[in-house]
């Protein structure tokens, strides 16, 4: 485990002849809409610039760093859990299937997956748990990216299909825009019903 102010360099110093993928999600706040995670793995002969946790870049930053990742990666998986999966597993479970999807998905198996947090799914690849590593290592960097700009894009195919809520807005985070449509409109079958403000209009709903 590595100290927060330690670099990306001393991470890729450590693990040199490892084959490397990082991993990420996103979507683990919101009240509807799937949890994402992704996996990248980078390749050290074609880097890409300006790689850094998806959260401090901007949309259109964010749109075009993809589309580099996807381009130069040396591979990439997306994957996801579904509303009624988190609703089943609950959030961190589904996230950790979503992860390991994810790392099950590239077309190169990595020998050790980098994982942004405190904690590892449980999966083939070993793996190394790394607190903010998504500001810290490049290919966590790079999986955070995907994972956002995937998620973003799936939430607006649900603002299209649900346009009441407005999704394209908030994403499906609990803002107050987003608890008043919630309330106004009732529960779509998009929103996680273990969510506690999903789960208490519910249980009003049958009272």
């Amino acid at each position: 485990m590595h100290k927060d102010g330690e670099t990306a360099s001393l991470f890729l110093f450590d693990h040199a002849d490892e084959l490397v993928c990082g991993v990420d999600e996103a979507g683990r706040g919101p009240l509807a809409g799937p949890v994402f995670a992704a996996a990248v793995i980078l390749d050290p002969a074609n880097p890409i610039a300006g790689l850094r946790d998806s959260k401090k870049l901007s949309e259109a930053r964010r749109d075009a760093l993809a589309i580099d990742i996807k381009t130069r990666a040396l591979a990439w998986s997306i994957a996801q859990c579904s509303e009624a999966e988190i609703d089943e597993l609950n959030i961190l479970q589904a996230t950790m299937l979503a992860m390991r999807r994810a790392v099950e998905g590239l077309r190169q198996q990595p020998t050790l997956a980098l994982i942004d947090g405190n904690r590892c799914p449980v999966m083939g690849v070993r793996s190394e748990a790394i607190v903010k590593g998504d500001d810290k290592v490049p290919a966590i960097s790079a999986a955070s990216i995907l994972a956002k700009t995937a998620r973003d894009a799936a939430l607006a195919d649900l603002h299209s299909l649900y346009p009441q809520y407005a999704f394209d807005q908030h994403k499906g985070y609990p803002t107050a825009l987003h608890l008043e449509r919630l309330r106004l409109h009732g529960v779509s079958p998009v929103h996680r019903k273990s969510y506690g403000p999903v789960k208490a209009l519910l249980y009003r709903e049958e009272a």
